[in-house]
């Protein structure tokens, strides 16, 4: 009896196992399909309860938002309310003819800036060439491995449906070419042209459309960030207008980069405060192209020398190897340092708990450039302070793990025997040199690898091509905030060709869809000028350098603009859209208006409309105008202790701001 009970008792506890593998493998699948098919549900849950390493503090969170000082910190610029965003054709303008010269086939190459320039020239030049556009192939991703499959090319970065529909009135584009095309260009039987930077109507009415209508199809190569002039003659002002259409309308992110920038925009502003957008400009390319070398320590100094000189060789820089770089800062030709940039900030009146986001993939000498910068404004952030890593990882889509290369110790080195030579009796002749070291990958990795090396630049690693993919996204989510920004100031507007950069970009984004939103535009000489006048009291300034430093930051706003139309447009439309795609909505006669030749007037519904608020807007603000404010100690007093003079300083800034006032903020 007992033996039984014993077995029933087994085979109790068997099936009791038995259950319990079946509900855990049924557990298992349920996971599975769950995580496979409900991603949507999984993310908004995780980003209900993400914990962000971003706390703001505020010392006052309830700012008055009618007062002066919040006028002079964060409202609009007044003399630029009269200008409003109108790109449509004015005038005859017809749709494109169904019977089109052939196809236009671009690979682009470059940075997100090259790349965002050359899709609006080459939707421009197929207007002009009546021809048919075959979405552009974004090298920057498809020459890369390791890159998820679910986004090729220019889908990896753009919504191609927004794009076709955006532009159906302009130019006939297409997904992909015929597949006889197709076949052409696999075997390389189509033409090719590497076209230059700033290349003329003429060139592609003479040379390039010939081509077109003999073989019904050609390839553009871009790769110097363009492929049309900036400038047009008059008679082509319509294509400038259709390059801001491509830009600030059919050029739209895809929607996942789209819905991260917008929850990241809602998280800064989640606290109630503005904020401001610096984009440092500091990119070793840059550094090197002017000549920037010495501004960094030793190790940083070779890295850019060595830049320099790989310039040099392909005749991209045509200056000299060594410059001295403290000239080249005198003259404005580097950029602001973040802690300089931050000086001029507090300088002007921002107070140390403001909001201050820092855009841009990569800031030349890493974060201990940045250290100054957090240490005056403590609510510093950028992109990976305001997003998750699994929500930054969702936007890449899948890609295969690749497998980093460790370091791994030298193999051993065999002795080689010299055989007949070693045993050969006495020698007339010296022994043979030695072979020549051997080259391991553990001493040849990083920087101090390949200076020493070679004089070229090391060719990307698999990774690389990755992150520099993942750069394209990177700065298109601080593309979509920098514009949004109540404040933007940038630290460089040059890229490593002498060319408008990521920076420039901007700028020209808000001059075309909020013109009136405070842009700082500084003349970096007269920057650099003020800072060395007062180079040993930065931190302890006096009534007379802050108030020629705010008289400078407040001048920009306006001269800024009047000296980008002369310099940055003749590079890059983009950085300048204006007259061309601007409109007045009162008197053209105004200064401001005649200097950037602003002359047309805006459609009657949107100037009656806008003129209306502007009134109520103009009544409510001279209500205030002789309210007096304070801006406070330029720095943070730490610990609240106050130093002999302390009033005298308060009293001083209260004076200041009484006078900008007077004399017109704006």
């Amino acid at each position: 009896m007992k033996g039984e009970g014993k077995m029933v008792i087994m085979s109790k506890m068997k099936w009791v196992g038995l259950i319990g593998l079946v509900l855990s493998a049924f557990s298992l699948v349920v996971h599975f399909l769950l995580a496979r098919y409900t991603v949507g549900g999984i993310s908004d849950y995780q980003s209900s309860v993400t914990i962000f390493s971003w706390r703001p503090i505020f010392e006052n969170p309830e700012f008055a938002k009618n007062s002066p000082l919040y006028r002079r910190l964060w409202g609009q610029v007044r003399r630029l309310e009269s200008f409003h965003p109108d790109a449509n054709p004015r005038g005859y303008y017809a749709d494109p003819r169904s019977e089109s010269s052939g196809y236009v086939f671009v690979r682009i190459q470059g940075g997100f800036h090259e790349i965002r320039n050359s899709i609006c020239d080459v939707v421009a030049i197929s207007r002009l060439l009546n021809a048919t556009l075959v979405i552009p192939e974004i090298q920057s991703t498809t020459s890369s491995k390791g890159i998820s499959s679910e986004f090729k090319s220019f889908a990896y970065l753009y919504n191609e449906d927004q794009f076709m529909a955006a532009l159906v009135k302009d130019v006939k584009v297409v997904k992909t070419l015929p597949q006889n095309l197709k076949g052409a260009r696999r075997k390389k039987k189509i033409p090719s042209f590497r076209v230059p930077n700033s290349a003329s109507p003429y060139f592609y009415l003479h040379h390039v459309l010939p081509v077109l209508n003999k073989h019904a199809v050609v390839e553009l190569v871009v790769s110097e960030g363009g492929c049309l002039q900036a400038i047009l003659p008059p008679h082509l002002e319509e294509y400038q207008r259709l390059r801001c259409r491509v830009a600030f309308h059919a050029l739209r992110f895809r929607q996942e980069v789209q819905e991260l920038a917008t929850k990241m925009l809602h998280r800064l502003r989640a606290p109630g405060q503005p904020f401001i957008a610096f984009d440092p400009g500091m990119t070793r390319d840059a550094l090197a192209y002017y000549g920037c070398a010495e501004l960094f320590q030793d190790v940083h100094t070779e890295l850019i020398q060595h830049k320099r000189a790989w310039m040099k060789k392909r005749g991209i820089v045509k200056g000299k190897l060594s410059v001295n770089s403290a000239k080249q800062r005198l003259n404005g030709s580097c950029p602001l340092m973040p802690e300089e940039v931050g000086i001029l900030l507090r300088a002007y009146g921002y107070s140390w708990d403001t909001i201050l986001y820092i855009s841009g993939g990569e800031v030349f000498g890493g974060q201990r450039t940045l250290i100054p910068l957090h240490a005056m404004f403590e609510n510093t952030v950028d992109r990976t302070s305001l997003s998750a890593a699994w929500e930054l990882s969702r936007i890449y889509g899948r890609e295969v793990n690749l497998i980093d290369t460790k370091l791994r110790p030298p193999p051993l080195v065999q002795e080689k025997k010299l055989g007949e030579w070693k045993n050969a009796g006495l020698r007339p002749h010296p022994l043979p040199p030695p072979p020549a070291r051997p080259k391991y990958p553990h001493n040849i990795e990083g920087w101090w690898g390949w200076v020493a090396e070679s004089d070229n630049e090391p060719e990307s690693t698999v990774m690389e091509l990755r992150t520099n993919a993942h750069k394209l996204l990177w700065e298109a989510i601080d593309y979509l905030i920098c514009v949004e920004a109540d404040v933007f100031i940038p630290g460089f507007d040059r890229d490593g060709k002498g060319r408008p950069n990521f920076a420039s970009l901007v700028m020209g984004h808000r001059l075309y869809q909020s013109p009136a939103s405070k842009t700082f535009r500084l003349d970096r000489k007269k920057v650099v000028k003020l800072l060395e006048e007062n180079r040993e009291h930065l931190y302890q300034a006096n009534y007379t350098w802050l108030t020629s430093m705010r008289k400078h930051l407040r001048r920009s706003l306006i001269d800024g603009v009047i000296e980008a139309s002369s310099k940055s447009k003749r590079f890059s439309f983009l950085s300048h859209p204006a007259p061309e795609c601007s409109c007045l909505r009162y008197d053209p006669t105004k200064p401001v208006e005649a200097s950037l030749g602003v002359m047309h007037s805006c459609p009657k519904w949107m100037d009656s409309e806008i003129q209306t608020q502007s009134k109520d807007k103009e009544t409510e603000e001279d209500s205030d105008e002789d309210v007096s404010s304070s801006s406070g100690l330029f720095f943070k007093n730490i610990g609240g202790n106050n130093q002999n003079g302390g009033g005298e300083l308060m009293k001083e800034e209260s004076q200041l701001d009484d006078q900008e006032e007077i004399e017109g903020a704006d």
